[in-house]
């Protein structure tokens, strides 16, 4: 060991001595424990509050949904009608030109809903019942179709995201 070394190792040793003997290290030892105590209690802090934060925008996302869906059924008889006027549409051909355009007019009804992300719920004769996305108007005895079979659909249903705005209205079987 150098002469240097030596001297820096005494120098040390005298340092820590002085310090222990004025409480200086207990004091330094109580604040930095302190500090990290604060710093743990902030870092929980800044957990909760982005906790908190993701909690209000999902919330804020569900009531925007739910409002916009309120406004979307002012406008669903609307499109039951449009499409039940096509539905039974005349078979004179002067009437294809008001035909056609009636149908316009609803598929551009059907393209702005679904830029609100409202969609159909597409159904077909055949499919199974399920009760979360369709609303029963009768259970009927049919031959053709087994039992929890839908046999007509009465009624478009509309969705938003996941969230059922309406209901399908089917006939089904038993």
């Amino acid at each position: 060991m150098t002469e240097e070394e030596k001297q820096n190792n005494e120098n040390n040793e005298n340092e820590e001595t002085f310090l222990e003997e004025n409480g200086v290290q207990s004091d330094l030892q109580a604040a930095i424990a302190k500090a990290n105590e604060y710093l743990d209690s902030l870092q929980r802090e800044r957990a909760s509050f982005a906790n908190y934060k993701r909690r209000i925008d999902q919330e804020n996302a569900a009531l925007a949904d739910r409002l916009l869906g309120d406004h979307i059924k002012i406008f669903l008889p609307v499109m039951d009608d449009l499409e039940r006027a096509l539905n039974h549409t005349p078979s004179d051909p002067d009437c294809a030109n008001w035909i056609s355009g009636i149908d316009l007019i609803r598929k551009k009804l059907l393209k702005t809903l679904e830029t609100q992300n409202v969609s159909t719920i597409d159904l077909k004769p055949g499919d199974l019942f399920d009760p979360l996305n369709q609303e029963a108007v009768t259970h009927e005895e049919n031959d053709q179709f087994s039992d929890g079979q839908i046999i007509e659909v009465l009624q478009t249903g509309y969705q938003i995201h996941d969230r059922i705005i309406r209901p399908a209205l089917v006939r089904v079987a038993k």
